[in-house]
């Protein structure tokens, strides 16, 4: 009866919770009604065991029992940590937090006070402030020209799939194709080895799903082939980190004459080009194949660091069959090129003759030579092409092509590319591990400012680098919107032009904050990742200046001056300023290191499998990071240069502020 009960374990829960609750009530009324009495000065209960704790533990064990007894004892062990927590801070912890709230932070508050009464004392203690401040960000720009750390448009963790593509020339058998696969599997498994713990699965594609997933192209082609490494979960890695398979899988390919082989990891985020993607545009195709040729030839010689291997789209050695039709001889026969075209096509492609219908579908029924018959070049030279001769009184005749067309093998460009139109060739490559892409992508473009292009032909550098600059320029204009919508906010909310300006300059100091922690820890900037956290955290920051300001506001309105009304607001308002921007950063911290707890297991089995790591933190870590560096520096500055800057507007307002004429009263006797 009690498994089929909790079966049911959510509205189970619920209402054994309410029923508990309500018995309780019933047996100790008194129990019932304290959470709502009024706190009476000097009362406090905590360290002491009272009769409305006791029915607290009776309840909460009670309820574990039952859990315990339906074997849930996730929830049993829940509700027993649950109990204990609140037992040790009634009677252990609650003394250290008096202390802080009594002592220490009212010390705190003092000292900070004493602080703020030294600034804005004299001009010139606010000035050595204000210079102080001008020193470290002056020392925050020269620290992070020193250690620029990387800037990456997406971030990457370690892989859990590795691709290695292979592509041979245009119509290479698929047995051929299927034999060079086999030569790179054993180098794959030269590399992962045979019983890798941390390899799940090896899966190799020959001609169907050969494809680059990021092509979005499902077709079958002969001469290409994936080989798909599969990695287990992060979480059973065991430290291994899966980077070092990439790096050494791309050093181990090697070449193959006449093969492109690319080694790549799945990718993250929106699709996107290759990191190294140079797009040659023109009207002649013939200058565009020159040119393309000779700028690969240019930068392999170059042999730029971090540059897998360039490779471009241009297919000019595509196998074809050719026939050259004698046109004046076709004439004379009374055939004309359409009608031999359509017969090829019919011989080798077929013709729809009818359709077979089921009770389900169709199907076509296609008419066309026997497969050894179409393949062969001798029975397509002798196909006959039949037709009514009307020179002939309308006689039905039949030709071979031989007769009027010599049939040869040949080569030609596959398919071309256009963009707007023009047509265009894309040499590519990726980057390989432990090189920043950005880096790698100067050397090409300054290589390619070197390289002497003709006119007609326009080369540029587009692919990730053209999303990342549309990506920056996007956050930039989301940036400074949000920045003119708070302007206007707080120019209605304050009604003043000056003290808007004062809480948009915590957005500096968060600036400052955000290059001081990337120069520090030398992390990756990803722009996308880490401009998102940098708009987001310019309207955190701005509510701790309005927090103080409006505060100095009201003490001011109450006939406070305005020296003791900075310190006094900075003083109060400290509580809440420091409260949020804690709890956020702390909140922060565990996506930010990446930390992996299994609540579920640490109930129920009592391992939480803590790790660190794994895709969560490749990706929202820049975020995180991001806010925490902008906004512990600019909680900081905010309690500190916030008032200093009020206290010097208001005494700029009052020198430049009109004194009221004296009127001399004459009263006659």
């Amino acid at each position: 009866i009690i498994g089929k009960f909790m079966h049911y374990m959510p509205v189970t829960l619920i209402i054994t919770l309410m029923a508990s609750l309500f018995v309780a009530y019933i047996i100790n009324p008194v129990f019932a009604v304290q959470f709502m009495k009024p706190h009476k000065e000097g009362e406090s209960k905590l360290g002491k065991w009272t009769k409305g704790l006791s029915i607290t533990s009776i309840v909460f064990v009670a309820l574990a029992l039952i859990f315990y007894a339906a074997k849930s004892y996730g929830m049993g062990n829940f509700l027993i940590a649950m109990l204990l927590v609140h037992l040790i801070y009634r009677f252990l912890l609650y003394r250290a937090v008096h202390a802080f709230q009594t002592r220490a932070w009212p010390s705190f508050q003092r000292g900070y006070a004493k602080f703020m009464t030294w600034c804005v004392a004299k001009w010139t203690h606010a000035l050595t402030v204000l210079g102080a401040f001008i020193a470290v960000t002056v020392f925050t720009f020269m620290l992070f020209g020193a250690r620029t750390p990387n800037v990456v448009f997406f971030p990457k963790g370690d892989p859990n799939m590795i691709n290695v593509f292979l592509n041979l020339p245009v119509g290479t058998d698929i047995k051929y194709t299927d034999s060079v696969t086999q030569v790179l599997e054993a180098k794959v498994y030269k590399v992962i080895g045979d019983t890798n713990p941390i390899v799940q699965s090896v899966i190799t594609n020959v001609a169907i799903g050969a494809a680059d997933p990021a092509d979005n192209d499902n077709g079958t082609y002969s001469n290409k082939s994936k080989i798909t490494i599969s990695f287990v979960d992060y979480s059973l890695r065991r430290g291994v980190s899966t980077a070092i398979y990439l790096d050494t899988l791309q050093k181990a390919m090697g070449n193959i004459a006449g093969a492109e082989i690319t080694v790549d990891q799945e990718k993250n985020g929106p699709p996107t080009g290759k990191p190294v993607n140079i797009e040659i545009r023109g009207d002649d195709y013939a200058k565009l194949v020159n040119v393309s040729q000779g700028l690969l030839h240019y930068l392999d010689s170059l042999d730029i660091p971090g540059v897998e291997k360039l490779k471009s789209d241009l297919q000019k050695n595509k196998p074809e069959v050719v026939f050259d039709i004698d046109r004046e001889r076709a004439n004379f026969e009374g055939v004309s090129t359409g009608q031999i075209g359509q017969e090829i096509r019919t011989a080798v492609y077929g013709y729809e003759t009818s359709k077979y219908r089921d009770l389900n579908d169709e199907y076509p029924i296609m008419v066309r030579y026997q497969r050894n018959q179409r393949e062969d070049i001798n029975a397509l030279r002798n196909l006959d092409i039949t037709f009514r001769d009307m020179n002939m009184h309308g006689d039905i005749r039949q030709i071979p092509i031989s007769t009027f067309a010599n049939v040869h093998y040949g080569r030609t460009f596959g398919a071309i590319t256009r963009l707007n139109e023009k047509p265009v060739i894309t040499v590519s490559s990726n980057v390989l591990g432990g090189y920043n892409p950005n880096s790698v992508v100067a050397q090409v473009t300054a290589a390619i400012h070197n390289y002497n292009v003709p006119s007609g032909v326009d080369v540029e550098l587009t692919g990730e680098q053209q999303d990342q600059k549309e990506t920056g320029a996007f956050l930039g204009r989301a940036f400074m919107i949000s920045i003119m919508l708070i302007f206007l906010i707080l120019i209605t909310l304050f009604n003043s032009i000056s003290k808007p300006f004062i809480i948009l300059t915590e957005v500096i100091f968060c600036v400052v904050g955000i290059m001081l922690g990337y120069a520090i820890t030398k992390m990756d900037i990803s722009i996308v990742m880490s401009g998102i956290g940098f708009v987001a955290l310019a309207g955190l920051v701005v509510r701790n200046g309005i927090l103080l300001v409006e505060f100095t506001d009201m003490l001011i309105a109450q006939g406070y001056k305005v020296k003791d009304a900075v310190v006094e607001a900075g003083k109060i308002r400290m509580t809440p300023v420091i409260l949020t921007a804690i709890a956020t950063i702390l909140g922060l911290i565990p996506l930010g290191l990446g930390l992996n707890i299994d609540f579920g297991t640490l109930f129920s089995e009592l391992n939480p499998h803590i790790y660190f790591g794994g895709d969560s933190v490749a990706f929202w870590g820049p975020l995180s990071w991001t806010m925490i560096f902008g906004l512990s520096f600019a909680t900081f500055l905010t309690l500190i240069l916030v008032p200093i800057l009020y206290y010097a507007t208001a005494g700029v307002k009052s020198k430049f502020k009109r004194k009221p004429k004296e009127v001399e009263v004459i009263v006659a006797q």
